[in-house]
């Protein structure tokens, strides 16, 4: 067993609903795999549909009869603030528990909690400051918009970075009124349970937080079913999106889908070749490649095309490879033996596909475990799997253009458009190629650096929606409007005599 083990863990890990740690309905559980050993850890309950019942009705006894969708918003940002604080002075044992649970460097997992805490400080400032429209009509109608939160949100997080991933939904949807049922992913459920004490500590109403752990199939489709749940936002695989969009249709359920990515990095001779070598190594290989917006592909201007290979693959064979817990570590174990297997089948699929130029195999000194060299693979067609698939590990193609035509149309031909990055010291040229990408979100001369003012999303493959800034408080609220009539409103009197059909009600607008 690995000795880098967190200390103070349960016998077992429970659902959360209505205050109360509890067993399934069923009974169920499932293992817990250590990454790097692969061996049970720990148990967690399995919830399915008795679960997902009981964890709603929580949540709309909360929502329906409860303080928190009708506080003021100064009075839910004080909570949102302590919950912030609360998370900050978890980060070491948070950190600990994300690089066991999930396999991630320990050095990249410290900084975890605290974006996580700053996603609930900045949606408390957001709420605060919020201006919703007023539209007048002198003397005759004052139109305003009333802002109301939705009801009860259905929350479907993934397992890379699970507990800042989690705080990316449950901080707007908590901001905005909601209440909430969170589905964690089922290879990385350890970190979740640190929501139930920070919550509690901080004050935050029972019955508005629950817990249902479990599988997609299970727990995760029961609560995209169930008819008192109002919307779901969802992180994780095209397919399995597909099949929520579906399946959110007969309730009519608003939806957010950040999904799967292949996101270009377009390298023109004229970039910072010293900056975009060390953007584009961090955007693949940091986070085990396990992130959806790693730069996987690597579109290199024809000239500068084999100084950049060489360059890239002497750099990726010094990625230093190793337990979570070794702060050393650049890469660390991948999440679970069936997600290891799937990203080493694409290796294989690769070496017919591409020039192998790095990586490719286990590392020598790490026998046991879901452990993979940084990996590269040169002169990569656009036809190959591996140029147009997701493989989500530390694996990326090079692919060579010759004109900025080429590069965009090789940027764009791939099904998924969540994120891409362009390098360039022309800035003409940058805005112009960022424009006709076809991704929800473009960076020009950097790795991935978020801004939570602006939107993050996804189009084709890549999603539904974006959350981010005003645009998630927007998906977790109703907005409605209101008409005041503030004069005397000419109508037009049906049934009655002496009216004309000339009179301006008979023009009036309609739907």
């Amino acid at each position: 067993m690995n000795d880098a083990k967190p200390t103070d863990l349960p016998d077992q890990l429970r659902h959360y609903i209505g205050g109360k740690l509890t067993d399934s309905v069923s009974g169920e559980t499932f293992d817990v795999l250590d990454p790097t050993t692969n061996e049970v850890y720990i148990k967690c309950a399995s919830g399915d549909k008795a679960d997902v019942d009981k964890a709603v009705a929580a949540a709309r006894e909360a929502f329906d009869s409860g303080p928190w969708p009708t506080m003021m918003p100064r009075e839910r940002a004080r909570i949102l603030n302590r919950i912030a604080d609360e998370v900050q002075a978890k980060n070491e044992e948070l950190a600990a528990r994300e690089s066991f649970d999930s396999g991630l460097p320990i050095r990249q997992a410290k900084g975890q909690a605290m974006r996580a805490a700053e996603n609930f400080r900045f949606f408390a400032d957001l709420i605060v400051a919020q201006i919703d429209d007023a539209f007048r009509m002198p003397g005759r109608q004052m139109n305003y918009v009333n802002r109301k939160p939705k009801g009860v949100a259905g929350l479907i997080t993934p397992w890379n970075t699970p507990f800042m991933q989690e705080s990316w939904k449950l901080a707007p949807a908590l901001a905005s009124g909601c209440t909430v049922v969170l589905k964690p992913a089922e290879f990385t459920p350890l970190s979740a349970e640190l929501w139930v004490e920070i919550f509690e500590n901080a004050g935050l109403p029972t019955g508005v937080f629950n817990i249902v752990h479990g599988f997609g199939e299970t727990a995760g489709d029961a609560l995209v079913k169930h008819e008192d749940v109002n919307l779901i936002s969802f992180t994780g695989e095209t397919t399995t999106g597909q099949i929520i969009f579906g399946n959110c249709a007969p309730t009519m359920k608003a939806m957010s889908m950040e999904l799967g990515g292949k996101s270009p990095a377009i390298i023109f001779a004229d970039a910072d070749f010293e900056a975009a070598l060390d953007s584009t190594l961090f955007g693949v290989f940091s986070l085990n490649g396990e992130r959806c917006t790693a730069s996987s592909r690597l579109l290199v201007e024809r000239s500068i095309y084999d100084k950049f290979v060489d360059a890239y693959a002497e750099r990726a064979k010094k990625v230093v490879v190793g337990p979570p817990s070794d702060p050393t570590s650049e890469i660390a174990a991948l999440v679970h033996p069936e997600h290891y297997e799937r990203v080493m089948n694409y290796v294989e699929v690769g070496k017919s596909e591409g020039r192998l130029v790095a990586g490719g195999k286990r590392p020598d000194h790490l026998p046991v475990g879901n452990y993979l060299e940084a990996t590269v693979f040169a002169d990569v067609p656009r036809d190959a799997r591996i140029f147009q698939e997701e493989i989500f590990g530390p694996v990326v193609a090079i692919t060579p253009f010759d004109t900025v035509e080429e590069a965009i149309d090789l940027a764009n031909d791939v099904k998924y458009g969540l994120a891409a990055y362009v390098w360039t010291n022309d800035i003409t040229k940058a805005h112009n190629v960022a424009h006709q990408i076809e991704s929800g979100m473009v960076w020009i001369n950097s790795h991935n650096v978020r801004d939570l003012r602006t939107p993050f999303g996804g189009v084709k493959g890549s999603g539904l929606g974006q959350e981010g800034g005003y645009r998630s408080l927007e998906f977790y609220s109703t907005q409605q409007a209101i008409h005041v009539t503030l004069g005397d409103v000419h109508t037009t009197r049906f049934g009655a005599t002496g009216y004309s059909d000339t009179d301006p009600g008979l023009a009036g607008p309609g739907c």
